[in-house]
């Protein structure tokens, strides 16, 4: 059995694709996913399961499909990738502490890597790596000219993005 963390990405955003922890929890448990944890009301899911991450993926995202209507886009990664990930942040602590890792579905192409680089500042300094995007926001997140939708613009993947405390904390949860 595999420990998988899932991150769905535009629920319980401005009251907008509403979906309860609690009811989540229950519902991929009904779908054979077992040891379901959620972390705050962003859709942090933490879980176990035999299948592949793909295999999970498909379950979460079908599941809330059936029973709420919408497609809400489900990235899977294993405890290890995110430990690596969450590890490997190239900004010192200080830096890295006020981070947002926006997590990507697949790894983008190295030409569209290099292009993207280009574009980084000193306002906004972002470092692409295989499976994230580390990106420190010197003005503040609320700012920002470059988000999750540039990112998946530019690099072409799909993406979602969590600050260094919900990778923390994710984290603890798998231990």
């Amino acid at each position: 059995m595999k420990t998988y963390i899932a991150f769905l990405r535009g629920i319980n955003v401005s009251g907008h694709k509403k979906i309860l922890m609690a009811d989540l929890r229950l519902l991929l448990e009904k779908y054979g996913l077992e040891n379901v944890q959620t972390y705050i009301q962003s859709g942090n899911v933490i879980l176990s399961s035999l299948e592949n991450k793909e295999v999970v993926s498909e379950i979460i995202s079908e599941a809330i499909l059936k029973k709420y209507g919408w497609e809400v886009p489900v990235l899977v990664l294993t405890s290890t990738e995110i430990k690596s990930v969450f590890n490997n942040c190239p900004f010192s602590q200080e830096k890295k502490e006020k981070s947002y890792f926006i997590l990507l579905d697949k790894t983008p192409s190295s030409e569209l890597v290099l292009e993207t680089e280009k574009l980084s500042s000193s306002k906004e300094e972002f470092i692409i790596s295989n499976m994230c995007v580390y990106i420190h926001y010197n003005l503040g997140a609320g700012n920002a000219k470059y988000g999750i939708n540039f990112f998946e613009r530019k690099l072409k993947v799909n993406a979602t993005a969590r600050n260094f405390r919900t990778i923390k904390k994710v984290l603890e949860l798998c231990e």
